[in-house]
């Protein structure tokens, strides 16, 4: 698996398993990113809660984060990366699973009210992301998109 980020000695780091999707509008131009209150932008997704499936987990988080109906498509990879969170006080090594995933349709309003629904054009998206190893995902998404392509023509 691929790690970003460096794991400091003597620092005991908290395990956090998250499930995000990587979602493309129907042109595959712009993707779905979430900024967050602090102005710092995610990929939809986040922890797995208790004994809930990806599939669960992403839809949790797709009604949390967007008041959206999410469905979770073929897996992309698997990435990890070591820091430190400013917010919780703590370490993490966050383990990222990574599927594309579609909007199915509308739920209403995000629970999370300062986390907002933004499109984004795909070049600029990986550079905007705050984690490294979602970068990292949204580019192979971005490669396997285009593999697909150039299968097509």
């Amino acid at each position: 698996m691929i790690t970003f980020g460096e794991m400091e000695s003597g620092i005991s780091y908290t395990l956090r398993q998250g499930v995000y999707g990587i979602i493309f509008n129907e042109h595959k131009n712009m993707i779905a990113l979430i900024e967050t209150g602090d102005g710092k932008y995610f990929l939809p997704g986040g922890g797995l809660e208790g004994s809930e499936s990806h599939e669960e987990c992403l839809v949790r988080e797709g009604l949390e984060e967007m008041g959206k109906l999410l469905e979770i498509g073929e897996w992309i990879g698997k990435a990890q990366r070591y820091f430190y969170s400013g917010k919780d006080s703590e370490y993490y090594l966050g383990q990222g699973h990574f599927y594309f995933a579609e909007i199915a349709g509308e739920a209403g309003e995000p629970v999370e009210a300062d986390h907002q629904l933004r499109w984004v054009e795909t070049g600029a998206a990986a550079n905007m992301l705050f984690h490294a190893h979602q970068a990292w995902a949204l580019q192979k998404a971005m490669a396997l998109i285009d593999e697909i392509k150039v299968k097509h023509r």
